[in-house]
């Protein structure tokens, strides 16, 4: 175990491992997985597992698998596919061995479910759906047994080789376990283990027609990989029993055991996959990948980190107590990592013109200025001055208020590593917007302080001339509300915030910006973190703010 690992809290599942390797069970081994199905991207409560499984791998030399559930091809996809693989292997983690499916092993479930119909523990039935909802029962109602619970073995035998042999329609008939129609578990109340589905599979191709269910596949593919620590979150609680019973009547190779922890959930976020889904479908935003999105593609393209998600779930820790994180502790978590890893820069957001008046037309000079203001190995960078500079609009005030620290008529402010300048006159268009300002800069202030007076304030800036075009992209929280599908009488879509995202076109930057890489990071001063987007042209580069320096939401 490294050193950074092990100085990291225990949490409960480490301590179940931890009390397994001291008495030997499993052999000594640790074996986990994470089992996405690829019915969508993966999204922030991803990541806490992807940590938490392969992190837990890690820190006792053990392996961790990746395999995909993909026991329902109707809502599956490569795309899906790839774009997990993709994230996975972003966050930093690596899987033991190949990639693998659940499909791997269908032959192998398919044997398993012959088993089970040879010891009378499972039977074909023939309820419909909707009879099959009434017969289980509910909470306060137990169950009936189904009419065709007491078929002989052959005969359960020859309808399930029909049903693999796709003589049936969907919805005709399944397979399920037979366990307790009494059970106060609802999950044991013979549940489905095999259903009809004429649709080609991505990995099978159209070998099957029928697919096992999660909860028969779950355990038994835990099985084949021998894991030993099957770790879930607590809505798979009451799936536990029945993942114990089908590794209890079943000859598999090993019997691991499953762990359930809370599943992470934030404020103003959706993570429902089908309501992620529907946002995308009904282009509520621009994909899955979109900045807004809670996805880990989303996040990775707003600009967030590896180490901060990895940080963030470290935070949030590992407990069976379910609750709501602060979206504001996921903004602080890359605030603290772009803080020390991200190159300073000078970006005029919203530009408004300067023209310093006794600043020789026909000049120009440079300023060496820090590429990071605490980590002098980042270097230094050389920015071009001239007479005509952009400053940011919301930096000047014609009628400033009371202990305004910008620019003003009459006024004097220091732009960052240049000269002192002072607002002399103010140039309207026809409408009375603002359009320019004239002021005069002092050539005794080049990194020194000015004699008889005291600047604003400290501004940022770019040479008109010799800066970028870039379009800056200020994202948002996504939603309006802390918990927008809460309200049960309210369409969740009624709570997206029309304000999650401006586009700014008229941007530009420091020319040293230029030619930028995408998913570059930086801190543009006194403005906010932002990456370069992948839509950034030779043209043009575009910027996705990633956070603000400070947590502003209200």
């Amino acid at each position: 175990m490294s050193t950074a690992e092990s100085s990291k809290p225990v949490n409960f599942i480490h301590q179940i491992v931890e009390k397994d390797l001291q008495q030997g069970t499993h052999d000594g081994r640790v074996v986990t997985r994470f089992p996405p199905e690829p019915n969508g991207y993966l999204h922030i409560g991803h990541a806490k597992s992807i940590c938490l499984n392969f992190g837990t791998a890690e820190k006792y030399q053990g392996a961790c698998n990746l395999r995909f559930d993909d026991t329902n091809p109707e809502k599956e996809s490569q795309e899906y596919i790839d774009s997990i693989i993709r994230d996975v292997n972003w966050l930093g983690y690596q899987w033991q061995g190949e990639v693998r499916y659940t499909s791997d092993y269908f032959q192998q479930l398919h044997d398993w479910a012959v088993y089970l119909i040879e010891q009378g523990k499972a039977y074909v039935c023939d309820l419909s759906p909707e009879q099959a909802k009434e017969y289980r029962g509910n909470f306060t109602t137990p169950g009936r047994n189904s009419p065709f619970r007491d078929r002989s073995v052959e005969e359960n035998l020859a309808l399930f080789a029909r049903m693999k042999n796709g003589e049936f329609a969907e919805g005709s008939c399944s397979l399920r376990a037979k366990i307790d129609m009494q059970s106060p578990n609802m999950n044991l109340r013979d549940p489905m283990i095999y259903r009809i589905m004429h649709t080609r599979h991505h990995q099978t191709g159209d070998q099957w027609c029928i697919y096992p269910m999660y909860d028969f596949a779950h355990g038994q593919s835990d099985a084949i990989e021998g894991v030993t620590h099957s770790i879930c979150t607590l809505e798979f609680e009451d799936h536990r029993p029945l993942y114990e019973w089908f590794i209890e009547n079943l000859p598999v190779p090993c019997a691991p055991k499953q762990y359930e922890f809370s599943r992470l959930e934030l404020n103003y976020t959706i993570t429902s996959k089908r309501r992620l889904k529907q946002l995308v479908d009904e282009a509520h935003v621009a994909g899955w990948d979109d900045p807004r999105m809670p996805t880990i593609s989303g996040l990775r393209r707003r600009g967030y980190t590896p180490a901060a998600l990895r940080e963030f779930c470290d935070r949030v820790g590992v407990t069976r107590s379910n609750g709501v994180v602060d979206m504001g502790m996921l903004e602080a978590a890359i605030r603290d990592d772009l803080d020390k890893t991200a190159p300073r820069a000078m970006c005029v957001v919203r530009p408004i013109k300067v023209t310093l008046t006794n600043y020789p037309a026909d000049q120009q000079e440079w300023f060496e200025l820090p590429n990071h203001p605490k980590d002098e190995t980042m270097g230094q960078r050389q920015v071009p001055f001239s007479a005509n500079l952009l400053i940011e609009e919301e930096d000047f005030a014609e009628e400033p208020p009371r202990k305004w620290k910008r620019l003003a008529p009459g006024e004097a402010v220091r732009l960052r590593g240049a000269y002192v300048i002072t607002c002399n006159e103010v140039i309207k268009d026809a409408e009375g917007n603002v359009v320019e300002l004239k002021c005069s800069y002092d050539p005794d202030t080049k990194g020194s302080n000015p004699e008889g007076y005291k600047p604003n304030g400290v501004i940022h800036w770019v040479c008109a001339q010799h800066s970028v075009p870039c379009e800056v992209r200020e994202y948002d929280r996504l939603f309006t509300v802390e918990n927008p599908a809460g309200d049960k009488e309210r369409d969740f879509l009624e709570c997206i915030n029309p304000d999650s995202l401006v586009v700014l076109n008229n941007s530009r930057c420091e020319i040293g910006l230029q030619g930028a890489a995408v998913e570059s990071r930086f801190q543009f001063e006194r403005t906010g973190y932002f990456a370069v987007d992948a839509d950034s042209t030779a043209e043009k580069l575009v910027f996705n703010r990633t956070v603000t320096l400070r947590d502003s939401w209200k």
